[in-house]
């Protein structure tokens, strides 16, 4: 099995596209090494898990690269990992493919600087809330 599979992931509620999957920590590392510093989209800020509304997403800028997702699993943990006692939004808050929300998460890659943004949606009973994280190769850790 390699580090990439191919997975049907929806990109709009109205069309599916394919997208690899993510399914190793090293992959996901190796896909986030090499981002510019000069970038100014809107997501520079967002370090730790930010809400970025649909008119905030520069969607043209960031196209989905990736999916983290596992399509085998119908309902993805929401367990977390913070093992040093940091806490979700936190920028030094790890991310492990396998706990919550990085299970659940879409890869974006930035069409002007290469920066990586993990994105996923939380449904509340009422609300809908996209999050966005850049993603920052030295916070990823391997929980196999």
């Amino acid at each position: 099995m390699g580090l990439i599979a191919p997975l049907t992931e929806p990109s709009s509620p109205n069309c599916m596209s394919e997208l690899p999957r993510i399914q190793s920590h090293a992959n996901l590392r190796a896909m986030a090494q090499h981002p510019s510093l000069g970038c100014t989209c809107a997501l520079k800020d967002c370090q730790g898990w930010s809400s970025i509304s649909e008119s905030q997403w520069p969607q043209a800028q960031l196209p989905a690269v990736a999916s983290l997702r596992d399509p085998d699993v119908a309902e993805p943990t929401f367990e977390e990992h913070h093992p040093h006692g940091t806490r979700y939004g936190d920028p030094l808050a790890p991310v492990s493919i396998a706990h919550f929300p990085a299970n659940r998460c879409v890869l974006h890659a930035c069409q002007l600087c290469g920066q990586h943004v993990l994105r996923y949606t939380e449904f509340g009973g009422y609300y809908i809330d996209h999050r966005a994280r850049r993603l920052n190769p030295a916070v990823i850790v391997d929980t196999a």
